[in-house]
């Protein structure tokens, strides 16, 4: 990767696209230290602190944010409401037909559903800036103004706006390092923010290790070695796929004789991504986060109910886990159509060496698909379980998790690939010499 950036850096268009992408990324973390009026900043993170060891929806924002959500700046919300809107969007791509005939459409119809997209984000980042404000004054008591009358309504007017208007610029900068830069805009800012943390979390870490406590010294060393093999495995994964080998049947058209050539169908282990942690995680936040508007009864059912749902509690684990798995099979069914396929293979004269076409052909690619998909369900789970279980085992806080491990790898490594294609284009001779 690092000779792949060495000679991306010596083509000059890409070059200058490099440079404007690092200057969007330095805008973006600016961004991230512009404080909101009316809020103290100081009284968020202490309050945040208590909040995030419990599992709840915070700390999954706050990973998305690259720590500017527990610190109530102006890009606090961050690519949160584009990436929830992304997905809602992509679901009913496949549930409503008007949506479902505009991806069908090509490029036009693609820049329809991405203004759709912005449209729904926007509506998704008013929501959230709401909601955080209300938990900023009723939970966290972090308002500075506490007046009455307008100005009252001012301050909340203008906390919310703040918020929302963050959102707004991160999705601005993020379709320009897009249009102008390298990769793609949402995931290289979603890159940045994770990156941004890790500085922090290693000055964390090796403070438990000057602390005096034995153990420490073995389990922060322990705990980067995994990271190592952890980073290791997910390239490895990132990259497997099963490939089908399909054969095409020989035709004759006049003189000249077509096909017979043989290939595959690549299907990749990890399709889905990061994607059912989200989906898993967004849903067993639900319980922890209802804490913070509602407060159970002592030995009463909800408290109980809250108790299984802590971050630490192994039944916690065992549901996250399964979710995790219901959710990549969720994803990959709406991605991936089997009877779709076959009909294409069919239509092309072609077939899978040994298989029938038609039925037997989809019930095939269905049993094959199953399986990957279980193979990359239990990569994702152990992932995402990894922080939990090392620290139930150990005592000791996972700084960085197996989510933002997986989103940094995936993004590095996609990155690459669209510089290496851009290199590659840049560098074919062509058939005129």
């Amino acid at each position: 990767m690092l000779q792949t950036l060495k000679n991306a850096w010596s083509v000059p268009e890409l070059r200058k696209k490099l440079l404007y992408t690092l200057l969007i990324i330095i805008i973006y973390r600016i961004g991230g230290a512009i404080p909101v009026p009316f809020l103290d900043t100081a009284v968020i993170k202490s309050w945040f602190e208590t909040q995030n060891s419990n599992g709840n929806i915070f700390s999954y924002l706050n990973v998305l944010s690259g720590d500017n959500f527990s610190k109530g700046t102006l890009l606090a919300l961050s690519v949160s409401p584009y990436i929830n809107a992304q997905i809602i969007i992509q679901l009913l791509t496949y549930a409503l037909p008007p949506l479902e005939r505009l991806a069908k459409e090509g490029m036009e119809g693609r820049k329809k559903i991405d203004k759709v997209t912005r449209y729904a984000a926007l509506a998704i980042s008013v929501f959230q800036a709401w909601a955080y404000y209300l938990t900023l004054k009723n939970q966290a008591h972090a308002l500075v103004y506490t007046g009455s009358g307008f100005d009252k309504v001012f301050s909340e007017i203008v906390i919310i706006m703040c918020f929302t208007a963050g959102s707004s610029l991160t999705m601005w900068l993020g379709n320009q390092i897009s249009e102008k830069g390298i990769g793609n805009g949402i995931s290289i800012l979603l890159f940045a923010g994770i990156i941004a943390r890790i500085p922090s979390d290693m000055v964390r870490d090796f403070g438990y290790m000057t602390s005096g406590d034995t153990k420490y010294k073995i389990l922060v060393p322990l705990l980067y070695v995994i990271y190592i093999f952890m980073i290791a495995l997910i390239v490895f994964m990132n990259n497997a796929e099963r490939r089908i080998p399909i054969a095409y049947a020989k035709r004759v058209v006049g003189r000249k004789q077509y096909g017979g050539q043989n290939t595959f169908l690549p299907i990749k282990v990890s399709m889905a991504g990061v994607l059912p942690i989200i989906f898993a995680m967004a849903f067993m936040s639900l319980p922890a986060t209802l804490e913070l508007f509602i407060t159970p009864k002592a030995g009463g059912f909800y408290e109980k109910v809250l108790n299984v749902f802590s971050y630490s509690h192994p039944v916690y684990g065992v549901l996250y886990f399964i979710l995790i798995i219901a959710f990549n099979y969720f994803y990959i069914s709406m991605q991936y159509n089997p009877l779709e396929i076959a009909n294409n293979l069919r239509q092309s004269n072609g077939s899978i060496p040994g298989i029938r076409p038609g039925k037997p052909t989809v019930d095939y690619l269905r049993r094959v698909l199953s399986k990957i998909t279980l193979l990359g369900a239990f990569f994702l789970g152990l992932i995402a379980l990894f922080p939990i279980i090392f620290g139930y085992a150990t005592n000791l806080p996972v700084s960085m998790g197996g989510t933002s491990i997986l989103i940094v790898v995936s993004v590095a490594l996609e990155t690459a690939r669209t510089m290496e294609s851009q290199m590659m284009m840049r560098h074919h001779k062509g058939f005129l010499e």
